[in-house]
């Protein structure tokens, strides 16, 4: 039987840091990503992908911004499903084109996916997510009396509005997802985490401004669907303890106990490695295998050659 692999993309796979974000610069580094990804498919990997869009959404609430005072600004939510349409669109395309040129016949479909949260999540009431532009003092306090914002100093740069960034429960629509990849098909999926909705006691939805982790809604998708392989592509090649340090290690088979003990000590960056080996943790606990991995060695990652693995067996 097939195997299932649930790949994260990294937002510097779409925008790299010191990249300008042209729709032409962010398509080119896709392409690029497609390449990998059919490879995989081509081994013959039932295949579903998760992207970030940190810098996309910033962007676009950019623009909301600086057009204010002539088109009315939209909800962080909805510039949430807004970049996972565009980044969804340049993935479904380059994914289908580099099929077609390799000879392989798949159908890649895109999906704008809502992922449900607790209204009582602890992070509503704490909000720390920092988005958006950065302001003065003076204009922070502004913005949070008129539009009830919360905002917060960032690293001494200025002031910025801070989200929640509560935990995700469910992803709406994932067996629909699961039914899509037994036909064959390789999904796009969960952007940026998802749109962050929450569930009324009559059982409607309604979508909240909150940004949630794209790597633990990549950990929960990959258990909602079956997945065999949950894998966090990124730029470094693998995870490594004690950084930076003369006795920096990197870390190639990992158990779920080890994981546990490098994540107490404080071993990984809290804004950068954390979260992924949390969500790596979180997701072997189930059974399957998490990968952290960088990019151009992902094939090679998911036949235990590279990167850095994580799995209740000690030899991975």
């Amino acid at each position: 039987m097939m195997k299932t692999v649930l790949i994260a993309l990294g937002g510097n796979a779409i925008l790299q840091a010191n990249q300008t974000a042209t729709y032409e610069t962010q398509l080119q580094n896709i392409r690029m990503c497609c390449t990998i990804i059919s490879n995989i498919v081509n081994k013959g990997y039932r295949v579903i992908l998760t992207h970030g869009n940190g810098p996309q959404v910033g962007h676009i609430l950019l623009q909301n911004e600086m057009a204010k005072d002539s088109v009315p600004m939209l909800p962080l939510h909805v510039c949430s499903a807004e970049s996972q349409g565009f980044i969804g669109y340049m993935i479904q395309q380059s994914l289908l084109n580099e099929l077609t040129r390799q000879g392989i016949e798949r159908q890649v479909i895109c999906l704008v996916t809502s992922v449900e949260v607790s209204p009582n999540d602890d992070a509503f009431g704490r909000p720390s997510k920092p988005i958006g532009s950065f302001y003065n003092k003076e204009e922070a306090e502004r913005l949070a009396a008129e539009k009830g914002w919360s905002v917060k100093e960032d690293s001494n740069r200025g002031w910025r509005r801070v989200v929640p960034s509560p935990s995700p429960r469910s992803i709406i629509g994932s067996q629909v997802m699961r039914q899509l990849l037994d036909a064959n098909h390789i999904v796009i999926a969960a952007g940026g985490g998802g749109i962050p909705v929450v569930r009324a006691a009559d059982g409607t939805l309604k979508g909240v401004d909150a940004v949630i982790d794209k790597d633990r809604t990549g950990s929960l998708l990959a258990k909602e669907i079956g997945a065999d392989t949950f894998i966090m592509l990124t730029d470094v090649e693998q995870v490594y303890i004690n950084f930076g340090e003369p006795e920096q290690q990197a870390l190639g088979a990992v158990s779920i106990e080890d994981a546990s003990r490098y994540l107490s000590a404080g071993q990984f960056g809290k804004g950068s490695m954390e979260p992924k080996m949390n969500a790596a943790l979180d997701f072997a606990e189930s059974g399957g295998t998490a990968i952290i991995a960088s990019l151009r060695n992902a094939d090679l990652a998911l036949e235990g050659k590279a990167g850095t693995r994580i799995s209740k067996g000690t030899d991975g």
